[in-house]
This record gives C-alpha cells, structure tokens and sequence, in this order.
C-alpha cells in the first residue's frame, strides 16, 4: 500500500542516537571492521541499552496510540552507516523494546543525508556533525545529539573527531503522557540576525535593535519548519486534548522579548511556554519542564542541559559556539 509520508511528522534518527552502541564501536576502533563484524554477529541476540534519543523516539510513536486518525501522524526511520549484515542487533532490540518503528537506511559507511528527503525527514538527530550539517543546508532541522558520559566512543562508526559532550542522564525508559520539546531561540528557530548584532555590537545594541525592530517578525531559522509541523499535529482533531507541549527557553530578557512574541503571532503558532532567561542559567527551567529534548546553538548551554535532560545542538555556519 502506497503511503505518503510527507502527510506525516518524520523523525530520523541514527543508531546510535537510539541505542548505547559504545561497546561494538570499541571493537572496531581496536580490532579493525573485521573483528567488528563478527562481534555483531555473535551478539546479534543481544538488546542493546536504550540511548539519549529513545525517550524521545518512543514519544513521537506514542503520537499514533492517542490519534483517533486513520491515518498515522508520526514515523521513526532509524538510519546507519552499518550494512545490513551487521544490523540485526539493532532491529532485534527495536523489537524488545516494542518500539513501532517501520523504515530504516543502512548504508555501510556512506553517508546517510542524501537518502533524508526520500524519508520526508522533518528532523534528523546524529552524533555526526557534518552529516547534521549536510541535513541543515538540505532544509532539514538537524541536530548533533549529545552522548552519555561514560566514553567518547562512536557507536554508530563515526569518525571520533565528531565526538560532543557526554551528558550524566539516567537511563529512563518510560511512556509519557505528552511530547514535550524546549527550543533555543536565535540560530535555533529563528534566523541568525538578532544574534549577529549582539556578537558584533554587544548587547546594548543588540536591545536597542530589537526593540526598533518589535514589529517586524524575525527571520525563520533552521527549526521554524519543524515548529510548524508540531503546532499543525497539535491542532489535529484526532485528539481529544494536546499531546505536544513546546517551550521557548531564550537567553534573551526584556525588553527583547517583544519581537519574539510578534514573530510566534506572525507565524500563527501559540508555544505553550517561554521563559526569558537574560542570561541566567537555564537548568533549573530545563529540570521542572523536562523536555524528551532540548535543541540550542550554543555550546556552553548544551554543556549544562545535557547534565538535566537529553540535549541536541544545532551547528551554525562558520561559528564556534
């Protein structure tokens, strides 16, 4: 039966974003592709532990279960660089953990971003940078998730100069009752302009900009397409309440606030919270509102969310954050 999957929210997600795949990574780096192959072979029985991004994969399938629409609102495609030899570890774990998920892309150490639009893949999470970037310039909202602590080892055989930060998550395995997603601002759902005046003006000028500017919507940024198609899911009449919830949590403070606030009524989108920060940590905020993620441009931010919840960061173009 044909279907269309541009009629459906798509979240592609790599391997090892899905699952802890630290230890057969290890092999390879160690023992060459050989040894890895046979390693996943002889394990192939085996579950794999859940990783940072399996919370939020089993709430995006969770958006079916709540639909009464015939039709299915969200699709998971699990896409690797390993070939299909080695990868049924990883359809055997998908199975034990029950996780609804129908589509995968192996591509036995190729790049997977050029198979991305075939998918319809409206957000795409990896631990490999350039492929987040090949995503992001393709128009698709990508993210390089952060990793748990213990090691900086790739699971997924990407390259180790790839590797981000590694957050202290507990491993949490549970349904939830709601998606819920927090949003930087700047770089992240809206352009790069606003951002470009504080880093090259400073802050002073970066209000007074903002300001002089309340009334005229800020640029979309490489995630206003995937706020879209969640605030579409969240007016879906399937439901009998919101399954989604969203949150803005920005560094800026007032008066900067305005234009924001302008931008979401522009775009006709209402986000369920927003909390300006001016410049105040954001843990405590990330902590009590607990997203399934949460996706910021900066660095030093991503640093800290990933100690409190499952965190992304979306690269910018020719900047270090």
């Amino acid at each position: 039966m044909y279907v269309n999957l541009s009629e459906s929210l798509v979240i592609g997600i790599s391997s090892r974003a899905l699952f802890d795949l630290e230890e057969a990574d290890q092999v390879f780096q160690e023992h060459g592709e050989h040894a890895y192959i046979a390693y996943q072979k002889s394990h192939e029985n085996e579950v794999l532990k859940p990783g940072v991004g399996f919370r939020l994969v089993q709430a995006i399938l969770a958006l079916n279960q709540r639909s009464s629409s015939p039709t299915r609102l969200a699709e998971v495609v699990v896409a690797s660089r390993n070939s299909p030899a080695t990868s049924l570890r990883l359809f055997h774990s998908i199975a034990h953990y029950g996780l609804d998920i129908q589509r995968a892309i192996l591509t036995s150490g190729t790049p997977v971003t050029g198979y991305l639009p075939a998918f319809s893949v409206d957000l795409y999470l990896s631990a490999h940078e350039n492929d987040v970037q090949e995503a992001n310039r393709a128009g698709i909202a990508a993210a390089v998730i952060y990793q748990p602590p213990q090691t900086g080892k790739q699971g997924d055989r990407e390259p180790e100069n790839d590797q981000q930060p590694r957050s202290s998550l507990p491993e949490i395995v549970d349904p939830c009752d709601e998606l819920r997603i927090a949003f930087d601002g700047d770089n992240v759902l809206f352009g790069s302009e606003a951002q470009d005046v504080y880093d090259r003006d400073g802050l002073d000028r970066f209000l007074e900009h903002e300001v002089e500017n309340a009334g005229r919507p800020l640029a979309d940024g490489p995630f206003a397409k995937f706020l879209r198609s969640l605030a579409a899911i969240q007016k879906n009449p399937g439901f009998e309440k919101s399954p989604i919830r969203t949150a803005l949590v920005t560094a800026r403070n007032l008066p900067a606030h305005l234009r924001v606030l302008n931008t979401f009524r522009a775009w006709n989108i209402q986000v369920d919270e927003a909390f300006f920060m001016g410049g105040a940590s954001k843990l405590g905020v990330l902590e009590a509102f607990h997203p399934h993620i949460y996706f910021d441009d900066q660095k030093a931010h991503c640093d800290q969310a990933s100690k409190v919840v499952s965190t992304a960061i979306v690269p910018v173009a020719g900047q270090e954050r």
